[in-house]
């Protein structure tokens, strides 16, 4: 049997994206999209979901997100495992594959309504 894996969410930015360069020079963009949950009783609830993008994918949300910006995003979700202090540790994040505007366009704004993934630059860790 195999497995799918794959992941649509949207969300607001919680804060404007962060990029570091790896030692072998890959770009690594993070940021948090809040998502707001109904729940019971119509009240709500928000999830924080992190999400990292590598290569063009990072720099295109270094270059065109922003904070509180409400966007659509494709991916898989990873889950990375480390020790810490004798406590096992684990954490869950989305894999940015495409990113999609959906609020309205501001003037003057010249950024793509969508990033497409890169051409055989999807880097697995």
């Amino acid at each position: 049997m195999s497995s799918f894996n794959k992941v649509i969410l949207m969300g607001h930015l919680v804060r404007d994206p962060e990029l570091r360069v790896t030692g072998g020079g890959t770009n690594i963009g993070t940021f948090t999209l809040a998502i707001n949950n109904r729940v019971k009783d119509d009240k709500e609830s928000v999830s924080y979901i992190d999400c990292v993008a590598f290569g063009k994918q990072a720099d295109f949300a270094k270059e065109y997100l922003t904070k509180g910006m409400p966007i659509l995003i494709e991916g898989r979700l990873n889950q990375q495992r480390w020790e810490q202090e004798g406590q096992k540790r684990s954490k869950v994040e989305v894999i940015v594959q495409t990113v999609t505007f959906v609020g309205p366009k501001k003037n003057g704004d010249n950024a793509p309504e969508t990033s497409e993934p890169p051409d055989g630059d999807i880097i697995e860790y």
